[in-house]
């Protein structure tokens, strides 16, 4: 399976939240049809889905009845996605809704106030009126979306019955027609599923400690490619000179303690930004500039490779120390290096990298201090940065690799245990991976999309 890659989206059309543990990125098989990878529920009530798009083929004329059989088996599976990316769709009505009451309610309060607020309440409700009105387009385009969900649920369940009249009869009527209906119906649940893609962090959740275990620096992680029937989790306690890396077949396996195996790695490593990404785990060599990719499976180093006048040894960690120089980082677009140089005067660099062969594909000069930045993490290719490790720290930076712009943010997170020591992205999982004082925590994210629809200026 390879990573389905949506463009980044143009201005203005749709809002759409998304948020939960379960919301992976969407991946494409080029022997499965449309399949239910994962769906939950988010704490706030929201819910995500994840789709598997397969590649389009003609089905060959012969073998009408196994063909057929794989339509039924299609339609199926692209009925439980839309069950899902309907419940997703309602949910987020609700706030739409409620977007909506609020905005009349400040119109009726603007109509109503007739001299009996002063002026500078009148001037705050029209100045926050004018900050909703943009929105009401968005509504009524959101309210549009989810009459089309409901229609096109409509036709997966029409078109289901009919091959189901078919199948029984064991015939082939109608068959080439009922299969460009299913490619039509899975090219519109294609676009709908871009929907859920990337989107601009507005929110962290409440922390959702997973274990206690280990010192008080370390990592622990799951492989941000693998399909959701994979969920190992590798644990690395510590930050300098450890070579041990603990991998559990599961989640529950992890916070039992059971079920795990160890790989003694042929180098230490050094701080604790290393990410799992396709197989393979990528570190820092301890006391070096020195990328290192070690395949899990043959249990053996693939490829080193120095990263160009990369700081190391404490040269630039973030505020906590740790021989933190070198962070290693996975979003829905691949993999990052978060480092800086004397050239850079001490400021962030991020780099993409080939994950083959670790050769930097391109970099940006982010401006900030590394120095000053608490941890760091990518989603959909922005660069965010937390002020500070201890409690009280939020989400104050970030930087758009797309456009090579930056802005400062206020997004607070809720730092529990008041020392983090790794904090990073899993874009399958749509969460945050810490280590908190020697405890593994997560925190979901909130995303704020704006996308265009076909026909759009």
């Amino acid at each position: 399976m390879w990573p389905l890659t949506v463009p980044p989206p143009p201005p203005l059309l749709l809002l759409l939240l998304c948020s939960g543990l379960a919301g992976q990125t969407l991946f494409q098989s080029p022997e499965e049809g449309w399949q239910l990878y994962t769906s939950a529920q988010a704490p706030d009530g929201k819910c995500i889905c994840t789709a598997v798009i397969p590649a389009q083929s003609a089905c060959a004329r012969d073998g009408r009845s196994r063909e057929l059989r794989q339509l039924m088996e299609k339609v199926q599976n692209v009925s439980q996605s839309m069950e899902v990316l309907e419940l997703r769709t309602y949910r987020d009505l609700q706030y739409v809704r409620g977007m909506e009451t609020l905005m009349r309610s400040l119109d009726a309060r603007l109509r109503a106030a007739d001299g009996s607020l002063s002026a500078k309440s009148f001037q705050e409700l029209k100045d926050r009126m004018a900050e909703l009105l943009p929105l009401s387009a968005v509504l009524e385009q959101y309210k549009a979306d989810t009459r089309t969900v409901v229609r096109l649920r409509e036709e997966v369940h029409n078109l289901s019955g009919s091959l189901a009249a078919i199948q029984e009869e064991m015939g082939a009527f109608g068959y080439e027609d009922l299969q460009q209906r299913v490619m039509a119906l899975e090219a519109r649940l294609h676009a709908c599923a871009q929907k859920l893609g990337c989107g601009k962090l507005t929110g962290v959740s409440n922390p959702i400690t997973i274990r206690a275990m280990g010192s008080r620096f370390g990592s622990w992680m799951t492989d941000t490619m693998a399909p959701s029937t994979d969920s190992r989790v590798w644990y690395m306690d510590g930050y300098y000179k450890g070579r041990r890396v603990l991998e559990f077949r599961t989640l529950g396996d992890f916070i039992k303690g059971q079920n795990f195996i160890q790989h003694l790695l042929p180098q230490p490593w050094a701080g604790t930004g290393h990410v799992v990404y396709n197989g393979s785990l990528f570190y820092n060599k301890y006391q070096s500039n020195v990328v290192v990719k070690y395949h899990f499976r043959s249990r053996s180093v693939l490829v080193q490779r120095s990263l160009p006048g990369a700081g190391y040894n404490n040269t630039f960690p973030y505020s906590w120390g740790g021989f933190s120089d070198m962070d290693f980082m996975v979003d829905e677009s691949g993999l990052w290096a978060v480092y800086t140089t004397n050239q850079n005067a001490g400021n962030i660099v991020v780099s993409r990298l080939d994950p083959h062969t670790l050769e930097v594909v391109r970099s940006w000069d982010t401006g900030y201090p590394k120095r000053s930045a608490g941890e760091a993490f990518m989603i959909c290719g922005v660069l965010y940065v937390t002020n500070s490790h201890l409690a009280g720290a939020k989400v104050y930076f970030a930087y758009f690799t797309n456009t090579s712009s930056y802005e400062y943010t206020d997004v607070p997170f809720h730092n529990q245990y008041s020392h983090i020591s790794m904090l990073d992205y899993n874009p399958r999982e749509r969460a945050l991976y810490t280590w908190n004082n020697g405890h593994q925590v997560l925190y979901n994210v909130t995303l704020f999309h704006v996308i265009s629809t076909a026909g759009d200026p």
